[in-house]
């Protein structure tokens, strides 16, 4: 078992850790503070293959493994948790529509999303489907050679201001297996976006509700066979655990290297705060908790690279303790920074803020607690192999 990192992932984190600094960096702050949505920024972040690192290379992907792409996110949410994470969203609706679209949804738009010249949201989520996804109520009925779609999503990323929409809606009866999945253009009549939400954290990404009213669309804008669209859905969500929680390691990395200069700076009763022990231990216990989830992620992420029967279970795991762990390092850092880590001056609040999400979003951290007790307690003592 190696732990250490190859020198293709020291190059793309190298190079993520390059561009974060040059193009997030300097503006992060004052796109949270306008609540802007960086599309140039996440262009070039595209020309850098960022927006589409796990895509296939047929619609121009980089088709890395998993555990590759945690080298670039982690690096870019050290600085940027929350255009982060929605590159990692727009990572994931690309390689939902590179792998189950059809020939000509892919020859329509897997270039320009992978190249980030154009940008997906993910919809799943509806006012009454939140954790229950297999519950969704929109529907796509069938006409002929097209789907008509009617219904509603809700807290959706990047909404009223991208171009895909990858869409979850009940083609058929009751339950998960009457859910299909569609790759739909943002600007098709009868599409509607609510206000922009006003959010704690998160504001370099718009988040809207979209409403559905008889959107026609022909039958070629559907991912996979009909009925495989919740299936398709949890596979993107494995992924998108990993995804986030990875945000979570990145923006606690960029805490913990705030704090180490901070405390080292600043002089109370004669002496940098670094000398004094109680802090010393603070340092400690932050570095322990990052490093752990941070190598969490790593394992689940080389679980999904080859297909681990209990992949479901070790994202579940990495996600509930990266993002538990992460938003707890970023509010030890806050703390040791005292008043100065309260104010805007200083990026802490804004990492507090941006990471507390994670802990909802891509299924609460109560829903992950539930995927890992169901597996244990189905096979007992062997559950999970050691």
């Amino acid at each position: 078992m190696d732990f250490e990192p190859t020198e293709e992932q020291r190059a793309f984190a190298d190079t993520a850790r390059n561009f974060a600094q040059q193009a997030l960096a300097p503006h992060a702050a004052q796109w949270d503070e306008e609540a802007h949505f960086p599309r140039d920024a996440i262009a070039r972040a595209g020309e850098l293959g960022f927006c589409g690192l796990y895509a296939p290379e047929s619609i121009g992907g980089l088709a890395l493994p998993r555990l590759d792409a945690t080298f670039v996110f982690e690096e870019l949410a050290a600085i940027d948790p929350s255009t982060t994470a929605f590159i990692t969203i727009h990572n994931m609706a690309t390689w939902m529509l590179g792998t189950w679209g059809s020939e000509a949804v892919r020859a329509e738009w897997g270039a320009a999303l992978t190249s980030g010249a154009q940008l997906a949201s993910y919809c799943l989520t509806e006012p009454g489907a939140g954790s229950d996804a297999a519950s969704l109520k929109t529907r796509a009925e069938r006409h002929g050679d097209d789907y008509v779609i009617n219904g509603s999503k809700a807290f959706i990323s990047g909404a009223g201001s991208t171009d895909v929409l990858v869409l979850m809606a009940r083609s058929g009866g009751a339950g998960a297996g009457g859910i299909s999945a569609f790759a739909i253009p943002a600007d098709t009549h009868g599409i509607s976006y609510g206000k922009k939400e006003r959010k704690m954290g998160w504001n370099s990404q718009p988040t809207r509700t979209i409403s559905f009213d008889n959107v026609r669309i022909p039958a070629r804008c559907r991912l996979g066979e009909e009925g495989e669209g919740f299936k398709i859905a949890m596979k993107g969500l494995d992924g998108g655990r990993i995804n986030i929680a990875t945000c979570s390691v990145g923006a606690a990395q960029g805490a913990l290297a705030q704090t180490q200069t901070y405390v080292q700076e600043r002089h109370q009763f004669g002496k940098p705060i670094a000398s004094f022990q109680a802090l010393q231990f603070k340092l400690a216990d932050m570095a322990t908790e990052l490093i752990a989830a941070r190598q969490m992620v790593r394992l689940a992420a080389s679980k999904l690279d080859r297909q681990d029967p209990d992949v479901s279970t070790y994202c579940a795991m990495a996600k509930r303790f990266a993002t538990d762990a992460g938003f707890q390092v970023c509010n030890e850092a806050l703390q040791l920074h005292g008043g100065y880590g309260y104010i805007r001056e200083y990026p802490l609040e804004r990492l507090l803020r941006d990471t507390r999400v994670h802990q909802i979003l891509e299924g609460t951290n109560e829903i992950m607690r539930v995927i890992i007790a169901r597996r244990l307690l189905a096979g007992a003592a062997d559950a999970l192999p050691r």
